[in-house]
């Protein structure tokens, strides 16, 4: 494999560290640069480059960094497999050496939503849903704390509940429809810590980093702590949470307005909103080869933007689409290597920030700031504005993500275009309405297990036919709150579909996954950089959510499951269609 010299990753190190534009995806010369990194992740000593950045160090860096520079002195052109394995045995502990056992002090046998659900066999099914919060929770050793040069993983105070899979630290949106869950398995004392450690990484970062490990320090995912605190808030009533919460709140607004906003101007009116942006010139350690070889025969200034636009791609939570992808003629089309997440205003994050500010504003009028509320009211506003002119297509019926290299809007389908729906972040009543006909018209509908992520098979995992649980969720609230009966009856019908791959899936193969086929009864999704992850968080939350929104009405019906003796054929053509 031609891959990156170490005299490419010295200079872009050194590029990286003296611009005022870029950084180091941290500042470890074991987990996020330098030759360990690339020597171990280039030898493909693991299947999954995460694998790796994972590990524990047995020694301090400095002395496994002068062991490497020794095994590198005696073999300067290329490392052998077999003593890189060795280097590691003697000088990293697998992963999972972080976590000690822990199971939620607050989980209990039968919450309150359990009666609400009518069907027996979804009840059944939602109990063993509520159970799996238990195999998910995690508490991280306080040697993480005491010696954090040790490990990739950064200390959070509290006990977490993971996605589960090779996701084995805390994630920032997946949380969101992770701590709604815990919320209504009455399991507020787990939901509390999460949030504090949320609270924690702002006070200490400015912002909630893309996950628990090191080498996302440089990036985040979609703002959701707000609404967390909110959802909190909603359950307990707790005033003085709120009152300590808030201030760290907006400081990761902030973070988000000073650091990945932009203006734009639209007929002569300048607007201001906000994109992913994150940079880190360098490759993804966790996903170090994949980066390597996707830029490989690029010129270097080109490799970096690349890598620069995959770091805001991983940022979005979208990691990978086409909906980032911009080719050389300008068109939303071309291959991986055409992400430009950068240049990209998205519907779905800029409508998470409008839903962000009238909640702050919220937030101060419920503690008795009223001028600090009207501050953002008055943000909002200016959002709504920039949203509509920018964003909004009034002939489609729906918004869509803005170029900032071709001035104009993508047109293509994706669940994101109507997340102002389930923000409420437009003016005009018809605008929910005219959204639902852009839907039912966006052929998004016909398929029987979801709405796809995208109509394009670009063979990346956020696109077609893979439909994510959050996505599923924003589209099913969104339209349960507009006024039509029409638009109820659509988020009844989106729910129902939904529950019935998760249920089937749960039925023939044992387990909730991250996301499924729009195409196949209970078939998970696949495509991307690794297989398809079992657990899992945000999947099992978002269920628990429809289960209690809709447990009145959903039924199993005549939802076929698969026979026994065909569940290993199944399975093997699962794992071979990914």
């Amino acid at each position: 494999m031609k891959s990156l010299t170490l005299f490419h990753v010295s200079f872009i190190a050194v590029f990286v560290c003296a611009s005022g534009f870029l950084s180091p995806p941290c500042n470890s010369g074991v987990y996020c640069t330098g030759p360990i990194l690339h020597h171990v992740q280039s030898a493909k000593l693991f299947a999954d480059d995460k694998y790796f950045v994972d590990m524990k160090l047995k020694a301090s860096p400095d002395v496994v960094l002068s062991a490497f520079h020794n095994l590198s002195e005696r073999f300067p052109d290329t490392i052998p497999p077999v003593e890189l394995e060795n280097f590691l045995s003697v000088y990293f502990d697998k992963p999972g050496t972080e976590f000690e056992e822990w199971t939620p002090s607050d989980w209990k046998e039968k919450p309150e939503f359990l009666s609400k659900i009518t069907d027996h066999k979804l009840r059944d099914w939602a109990a063993k849903i509520h159970d799996l919060w238990k195999l998910l929770g995690r508490k991280i050793r306080s040697e993480v704390r005491d010696h954090p040069e040790l490990y990739s993983q950064i200390y959070a105070p509290h006990p977490v509940v993971v996605p589960g899979g090779r996701f084995r630290e805390l994630y920032y949106w997946d949380s969101y429809w992770v701590i709604n869950g815990l919320l209504l398995s009455e399991m507020t004392d787990t939901a509390y810590g999460m949030i504090q450690n949320f609270l924690h990484l702002v006070n200490r970062y400015g912002f909630v980093p893309n996950g628990g490990r090191i080498y996302y320090e440089r990036r985040s995912q979609p703002p959701f702590l707000t609404l967390m605190v909110e959802s909190y808030y909603q359950a307990t009533k707790d005033k003085e949470f709120l009152r300590a919460a808030l201030p760290v709140l907006e400081e990761e607004y902030r973070f988000w307005m000073q650091n990945r906003s932009v203006t734009v101007e639209v007929n002569g009116t300048e607007h201001v909103l906000n994109r992913f942006n994150v940079g880190v010139g360098s490759p993804r350690p966790e996903s170090y080869t994949d980066d390597v070889e996707l830029a490989e025969g690029l010129p270097d200034d080109q490799k970096e933007q690349l890598w620069i636009n995959l770091n805001s791609g991983a940022e979005s939570g979208w990691d990978f689409s086409s909906r980032w992808y911009v080719d050389g003629a300008g068109h939303n089309n071309g291959t991986l290597r055409d992400t430009r997440t950068g240049h990209i205003l998205p519907a779905d994050l800029n409508a998470l920030l409008c839903r962000n500010e009238r909640t702050l504003a919220s937030f101060h009028r419920l503690l008795g700031d009223g001028d600090s509320a009207a501050l953002y009211d008055r943000a909002a506003a200016r959002r709504l504005e920039a949203v509509e002119a920018v964003l909004w297509d009034a002939e489609k019926g729906a918004w869509f993500d803005y170029s900032l290299l071709t001035h104009a809007k993508h047109s293509q389908f994706h669940p994101s275009n109507l997340a102002p729906v389930w923000a409420q972040c437009y003016s005009r009543p018809e605008m929910g309405e005219q959204a639902v006909q852009y839907l039912k018209g966006s052929g998004a509908l016909r398929f029987p297990n979801g709405v796809p992520t995208s109509l394009s098979d670009s063979g990346q995992q956020w696109d077609y036919p893979n439909a994510w649980p959050p996505l599923q969720h924003m589209l099913i609230e969104g339209l349960s709150k507009l006024p039509s009966e029409d638009a109820k009856q659509l988020s009844f019908d989106l729910a129902q579909r939904w529950i019935k791959t998760n249920w089937l899936a749960y039925v023939n193969y044992g387990h909730m996954y991250e996301k499924y086929d729009v195409n196949g009864d209970g078939k998970p999704g696949g495509g991307g950089e690794y297989e398809v992850q079992l657990g899992f968080g945000w999947t099992n939350g978002v269920a628990l959510q429809l289960l209690d929104q809709y447990g009145a009405t959903l039924t199993s019906g005549s939802w076929g499951v698969c026979p026994g003796f065909l569940l290993p054929l199944l399975l093997s053509a699962a794992v071979m269609l990914r």
